[in-house]
C-alpha cells in the first residue's frame, strides 16, 4: 500500500526536544517506520523549512520525507504557519497529480486542512490523527494560548470531512464528540513505543546510587508542568532531579523558560538539587531514563503522553498528571501513580512514598515494562492504523470503529 503521511511542522528529520519538536514527530516517524517494515510505501510530506534541504530525502528506515514549499523555507513557528496552508495543500496537489497515495493520514489540524483539500481533488480516503485539540487548548492556556482564532472551527470542519479520526486516548474521544464529530467515524488507537530502543537493557547514565534520581523529558513550555515537579523537590530530601528538553531559544542559558524555572528552583532552595540538560538525543533519552528511580509528567493537559510510556518501556515507574492520555497509560497503584495536574503536594507524596520503598519502585516498573510491550509496541499500533486505512479505502470508514487499547 502506498500511504502518504501529512505533517506540516512535525518532520521526521527535525531534531527532538524544542519547542515545536516534540511527540508527534516520534509518533510520525514511528508509525511510518512500522508501516515500512510491514511492506508498505510511506512518503511524509512536511514544509520546507530551510532552502539547503532537497527535495526528497530517503531515510535509512525506509521512510521518504518531502519538502513542501509553503511559506518562507526558514523556520516559522507552529501557530504561525496557518496563512500557508493554501500553499502547502497546492504542493501536494501537485505532488499527487502522477503519484497519488492509496490513502492519505493526515496528523495536526493545519495538515488536515491541507490534506482534506488535496486529496479531495482526487478522490483519495483520508484519515486524520489531532494530536491535541484546540478547545482543550485554550481551556488550560487562555490568554496565552497562540493558535490562531479559527483552529477550532477548521477543527470542527475536519470533524465533518474527513474519512476517519484517529484518537490516541479515550479522553481525546470525550472531547470530539463534544465538538461533534460523528461517533461512527472515530476509532481509538494509542501512540505506541520502541521497546528495544527503550528497554531496562542498555547503558545507563553514569549517577550516584544514594541519591534518588528523578527523571522529566519535555519541551520546556509552561504547560508541561515542570515547575510543578520543581516545587515538588522542597519537600524531598536527598533526591535530584534532572530536567531534559529545549525551549524557545536554540541556547539553553538564552531560554526564557529555562532562565524562569531555574529562578524558580532558586526560590524554592532547590537549585543545587536540579539540573537542566537542554535538547538530547533519542539514544540519550533512554539512557537518561534508565538511570532514573522515577520518571515524572506532570502537565496541565496532554493528549497521549509518549515519554511516559518510554519510561515504562525502561522499567521506571511513572508519576503522571491524571489528564487526558496519561489516565490511559499510566495505570494508577499498578505501573506509577496518577496525581492532580499542578499540585506539587500531592506529587511530593507520590514521590516520598517511592523514594521510601525501593520494592515498590521494582514492581511498579515490572510492570510497568510488561504493559509498554504487550500493549503499546509500534508493530500492533501500526496494524491497528491499517486497519482504518483499509476501511476508508474500501468507503466503510462510516461505520463504527471498535475502541482499540
Amino acid at each position: 500500500m502506498k500511504i502518504a503521511m501529512v505533517s506540516e511542522h512535525a518532520s521526521p528529520l527535525a531534531s527532538l526536544g524544542h519547542v515545536d519538536a516534540g511527540g508527534q514527530n516520534v509518533h510520525v516517524t514511528a508509525l511510518a517506520t512500522a508501516m515500512v517494515d510491514l511492506g508498505h510505501s510511506v512518503t511524509v510530506y512536511t514544509r520546507r523549512d530551510d532552502p539547503q534541504l532537497p527535495e526528497m530525502v530517503n531515510m535509512a528506515c525506509g521512510v521518504v520525507v518531502r519538502h513542501v514549499d509553503a511559506g518562507p523555507p526558514e523556520r516559522v513557528a507552529k501557530d504561525a504557519i496557518y496563512p500557508h496552508v493554501a500553499q502547502f495543500s497546492d504542493g501536494l496537489i501537485q505532488a499527487w497529480r502522477f503519484n497519488r497515495p492509496a490513502v492519505v493520514h493526515s496528523h495536526f489540524w493545519m495538515s488536515g486542512i491541507a490534506a482534506i483539500r488535496a486529496a479531495g481533488a482526487y478522490g483519495l480516503p483520508t484519515v486524520h490523527t489531532y494530536h491535541a485539540l484546540g478547545a482543550e487548548k485554550l481551556r488550560h492556556q487562555g490568554a496565552a494560548d497562540t493558535s490562531p482564532p479559527v483552529r477550532i472551527l477548521e477543527e470542527a470542519k475536519i470533524a465533518r470531512r474527513i474519512d476517519c479520526i484517529v484518537a490516541t486516548s479515550a479522553a481525546e474521544l470525550i472531547e470530539l464528540q463534544r465538538m461533534g464529530s460523528r461517533i461512527g467515524s472515530i476509532c481509538v488507537i494509542p501512540c505506541g513505543v520502541d521497546s528495544e530502543q527503550f528497554s531496562p537493557n542498555g547503558v545507563g547514565e553514569p549517577r550516584n546510587p544514594n541519591v534518588l534520581r528523578i527523571a522529566t523529558v519535555s519541551r520546556l513550555v509552561p504547560r508541561k508542568g515542570v515547575d510543578t515537579v520543581i516545587e515538588s523537590m522542597t519537600s524531598l530530601e536527598n533526591a535530584e532531579l534532572i530536567v531534559a528538553g529545549g525551549g524557545e531559544s536554540a541556547r539553553i542559558e538564552d531560554d526564557a523558560e529555562v532562565t524562569r524555572l531555574s529562578n524558580l528552583a532558586l526560590r524554592c532552595g532547590v537549585s543545587q538539587r536540579v539540573s537542566f540538560r537542554g535538547p538530547i538525543e533519542r539514544e540519550g533519552v533512554a539512557e537518561l531514563l534508565r538511570s532514573a528511580d522515577i520518571a515524572v509528567c506532570t502537565p496541565w493537559y496532554e493528549p497521549f503522553g509518549i515519554v511516559a510510556l518510554e519510561a515504562m518501556a525502561c522499567g521506571v515507574p511513572v508519576v503522571a498528571s491524571a489528564v487526558g492520555g496519561l489516565k490511559d497509560t499510566v495505570i494508577d497503584g499498578i505501573t506509577g501513580f496518577l496525581v492532580p495536574p499542578r499540585s506539587p503536594q500531592k506529587l511530593a507524596d507520590a514521590l516520598r512514598r517511592l523514594q521510601t520503598d525501593a520494592r515498590l519502585r521494582r514492581t511498579l516498573g515490572h510492570a510497568a515494562r510488561k504493559c509498554a510491550v504487550t500493549n503499546y509496541q509500534w508493530s500492533k499500533i501500526a496494524l491497528e492504523t491499517l486497519k482504518v486505512y483499509r476501511l476508508s479505502i474500501d468507503g466503510k470508514a462510516q461505520q463504527r470503529f471498535a475502541v482499540v487499547s
